[in-house]
């Protein structure tokens, strides 16, 4: 792996198969800065960035609006028991 300093910061050049054999590793030193450069038979062919996040982060919506849940919401019940096993 060849690495090479350019102005946006470090630019690392790995071959193919070294990516398919390294790509978790090349993947965490994308999100974390780095650009690297694949090449196939020392032509360079693809470049792994980082994806730039989008927005804020997801907040999740109170779609039920549920504010109480009883302490017993989830005690067995004979109506549903007889529903289900057919017990008398």
């Amino acid at each position: 792996m060849v690495k090479l300093v350019k102005e946006r910061g470090p630019v690392e050049y790995v071959s193919l198969y070294q990516a398919k054999t390294h790509l978790s590793a090349l993947v965490d030193k994308a999100a974390a800065g780095e650009e690297i450069i694949i090449a196939k038979n020392g032509v360079p062919r693809a470049r792994l960035v980082a994806v730039a996040q989008s927005g804020q982060p997801r907040v999740p919506v109170d779609t039920m609006k549920i504010t109480y849940i009883a302490d017993d919401f989830d005690a067995p019940s004979d109506e549903i028991n007889k529903l289900f096993y057919g017990e008398s």
